[in-house]
């Protein structure tokens, strides 16, 4: 899933990200990421096969997760990984993560899902892997096949319905992306991941309103991962509804302290709303993680900017 980037925009002391650097040969590096897995009741889940895919290497490896549930992904370039978390009896999982080499990663945490009423054989995890691997190298089409070929032999594998609504979502084909996600709420009425890619289809299309519908749909009780609070939380903002992004952003860095996208965002969010304490403290505590980066610069100003404001 492409995940949702924010580009804010400020009349005051605004100035360009950092550009990108050009692809490399390969993904080694100088950059470390460590996560966790657990379970819906949150028990780590040992065994789950991570597969890392470094979007600048167009290269990638795998490691398996410890019984802590945990994983380590080291000597790694920086730049745009996908990241996908696989293991017989849970939905699999995918998720697209930002790494540094100069600088410390934030843990990344995720939740798998049991497969309810669903035995996982073999075959079905080769014609799964198959499909997956398809899709991490960008063949899309061919992706959908094999995760059509799932349905037709395991009918009760609803879930790969996400899979090929991923698939299109990626080819931003939202309608059919759209069907597919709501073909697992056929079967999973309650199912959050599927209400969130629905928004994530609206929010592409430049619906934003018609996506804050679905997210709303998921109560805010239920969400746990930061990665989607904040993607909501930017959906408010270029909204221009600054206190229910906050709300988001500020349960985003709750639960992960070190998350940098959320702390920049809740920082900017206050100083949109003219809470210039709370954006000084958010930022500083951004600076505290990364002080070194282009957008680490951007901190540095709003912080000078907005001690002349509280005196």
């Amino acid at each position: 899933m492409k995940k949702i980037i924010l580009i804010s925009s400020l009349c005051l002391l605004m100035i360009a990200l950092l550009s990108q650097i050009g692809f490399a040969q390969d993904y080694k590096g100088k950059g470390r990421v460590v996560g966790y897995v657990f379970d819906e009741e949150g028990n780590p889940i040992e065994g789950v096969t991570v597969k890392l895919y470094s979007h600048r290497a167009q290269a990638g490896f795998e490691v398996k997760t410890d019984a802590n549930g945990k994983w380590v992904a080291a000597w790694i370039r920086g730049g745009g990984w996908d990241v996908d978390f696989e293991k017989v009896g849970y939905a699999p999982k995918k998720i697209f993560m930002q790494v540094k080499e100069y600088g410390r990663n934030p843990e990344v945490k995720v939740t798998m899902k049991k497969i309810a009423g669903l035995v996982i054989t073999d075959e079905l995890k080769d014609l799964l892997t198959e499909g997956n691997n398809l899709y991490n190298a960008g063949k899309y089409q061919e992706a959908i096949a094999i995760y059509q070929q799932i349905l037709e032999q395991f009918p009760d594998a609803y879930i790969i319905n996400k899979n090929i609504g991923n698939a299109y979502f990626q080819m931003e084909d939202y309608d059919k992306a759209e069907e597919y996600y709501k073909k697992v709420l056929e079967k999973d009425p309650n199912n959050n991941d599927a209400k969130m890619l629905i928004g994530n289809c609206y929010v592409n299309r430049g619906e934003n309103q018609k996506a804050l519908e679905w997210y709303n749909q998921i109560a805010f009780d239920e969400i746990d991962d930061p990665i989607v609070l904040y993607n909501i939380g930017t959906n408010y903002y270029n909204l221009g509804k600054y206190e229910e992004a906050l709300r988001y952003y500020k349960k985003a860095v709750e639960i992960q302290p070190d998350f940098l996208d959320g702390l920049y965002q809740l920082g900017l969010a206050y100083l949109t709303t003219q809470k210039y304490h709370e954006s000084i403290a958010a930022f500083e505590k951004y600076l505290k993680l990364d002080s070194e980066s282009g957008r680490a610069e951007q901190v540095k100003n709003f912080l000078t900017f907005l001690k002349t404001k509280i005196k």
